[in-house]
Parts: C-alpha cells; sequence; structure tokens
C-alpha cells in the first residue's frame, strides 16, 4: 500500500513539474541577414548547407518567403518540414513557438 501511495505522489509530482516547467521563446533567424556562422547554430544545418543558403541568396537577391528554403540545393521536403519554423523573411520576424 505505502508502495503505491509513494508511486502515485511521484507520478503526480512529475506532471506537475512537467507543466509548470519553464519555457523560452526562440528568435526565429532572418534568411535575408543571417550569416552563415548564425545558420551554422541551426540544428540540422552544417557548413556545406549554411553555404548554401547563403549562396542561393546571393544569386537570387534574396528570400522572398521561407518556402524558399526548399529551392536550396541540399534542403528536400523533410528537411524543410524541421528547418522552417526556425527562420523568418524580412518584417515577418517574431519569436518562435516556446520550447519547453
Amino acid at each position: 500500500m505505502r508502495q503505491m501511495f509513494r508511486a502515485i505522489m511521484l507520478g503526480c509530482l512529475l506532471v506537475v513539474g512537467m507543466v509548470n516547467a519553464p519555457t523560452y521563446a526562440v528568435e526565429k533567424i532572418n534568411l535575408n541577414t543571417a550569416t552563415q556562422a548564425q545558420l551554422d547554430e541551426v540544428k540540422g544545418i552544417g557548413p556545406k548547407l549554411s553555404a548554401a543558403i547563403v549562396a542561393y541568396r546571393e544569386a537570387h537577391h534574396g528570400f522572398k518567403s521561407v518556402d524558399e528554403l526548399k529551392d536550396v540545393k541540399g534542403i528536400g521536403d523533410k528537411s524543410f518540414l524541421k528547418l522552417k519554423d526556425h527562420f523568418v523573411v524580412d518584417g515577418q520576424q517574431k519569436p518562435a513557438a516556446a520550447k519547453k
């Protein structure tokens, strides 16, 4: 009986802790102003891909929308879905969804 009570209490404490965990807003990166080093910091983007993003931006006079990331060599549909929430274009800069 005592073990069951402890297990229930521990479960409740874990749930309460998860619900009240601090959240942090993450600033989105502007594709038209980001440096290659800033792009490298995004999970899923390495030196080659960040260089490709910068090259695309320079060749096309900037990004008009985040959707254009799909046109960058090395970014397919799956990669785009993972990356898109990290970026904005020009005046769209807003904090990303809060992370837990």
